[in-house]
């Protein structure tokens, strides 16, 4: 075996299969470097400033734009959108039919993703399973490594999923959430703005938003250093912590603590959070648990 094996080869898109590299790895131009290896069809609409890797397959209705990376061994097939300035990690799969015995391959079905997302090694994103339905991702988001995004979920901005996270079809999560590494999210299920879930936990019912939450179908309280940092005022915190008691603390069931609060004066964040409550009544909200000593992190 040589011990010096001859560097990487890149080639511009539209070059000959075989043809001489233009590029050297590393050197970085206003042209799409495409690898020698990879495979590219012709009819898939590729972004200046590109960079795929070796051995990755681009299919032909794959759009994908400016200054985005796609490492090596990714697959991106299917009716795939992908926004500016995303990066694509190792062995990546992106657009492939959902996990979904009713799903026929007949069906045109999606996935859109936006911007200055990280999508980390060996991540897997299903297309949609409806016909004309879509798996959607927003702009922002860091996907660590082994994450699984079901079919048609919504993931919004500024989340992060870390390692081995399964969502399952269907799932929403809001802005800012946080789901730890391990993690397992059922079918369906919606997570709210600014989430924090301890990582090896399983939920199958919603997380109101701004709450921690762990271990199976627990909220343990607030994500106040969570609010904090996303610039919510010590008033609206104040008012969430009311709402928050209100409907985990009073003793009351959540139909009168809904109640109540319909008679009360609450600014937005803290109706985001009643208004989710109450739009989760078939499914359900995590009830919480106390802590050591009765303890509610609030």
């Amino acid at each position: 075996m040589n011990p010096h094996p001859p560097p990487l080869t890149w080639k511009r898109r539209g070059d000959p299969a075989h043809a001489a590299p233009h590029e050297t790895p590393g050197r970085q131009t206003s042209d799409v470097k495409i690898h020698a290896t990879a495979i590219v069809d012709p009819k898939a609409k590729i972004g200046e400033g590109m960079e795929i890797g070796p051995f990755s397959i681009i299919g032909p209705d794959v759009t994908i734009g400016d200054n985005t990376i796609v490492q090596s061994h990714v697959v991106i097939e299917g009716d795939v959108t992908i926004g500016r300035g995303n990066f694509i990690g190792h062995g990546a799969i992106i657009g492939v039919p959902p996990q979904d015995v009713s799903f026929s391959p007949e069906r045109k079905t999606k996935i859109e993703i936006g911007d200055d997302n990280i999508i980390r090694e060996y991540c897997t994103i299903h297309r949609g399973s409806p016909d004309r339905s879509a798996t959607t991702i927003g702009d922002k988001n860091f996907l660590m490594s082994g994450a699984h995004i079901g079919h048609n979920c919504l993931i919004g901005n500024n989340i992060v999923i870390a390692n081995n996270c399964l969502l399952g079809g269907y799932v929403r999560v809001d802005d800012g959430a946080f789901l730890g590494g391990g993690s397992t999210f059922h079918q369906f299920m919606h997570i709210g703005r600014l989430v924090m879930v301890q990582g090896s936990s399983a939920f199958g019912k919603n997380l109101p938003p701004f709450v921690i939450a762990a271990e199976r179908n627990c909220v343990f309280g607030l994500n106040v250093v969570g609010m904090r940092r996303a610039g919510l005022s010590a008033n609206d915190r104040d008012e969430i912590k009311q709402a928050f008691n209100l409907v985990y603390l009073s003793g009351l069931n959540t139909s009168q603590a809904l109640d109540k609060a319909a008679t009360m004066t609450f600014g937005a964040p803290a109706r985001e959070f009643l208004d989710f409550v109450a739009r989760s009544r078939k499914r359900g909200i995590c009830p919480l648990k106390r802590g050591m000593g009765n303890d509610v992190s609030v």
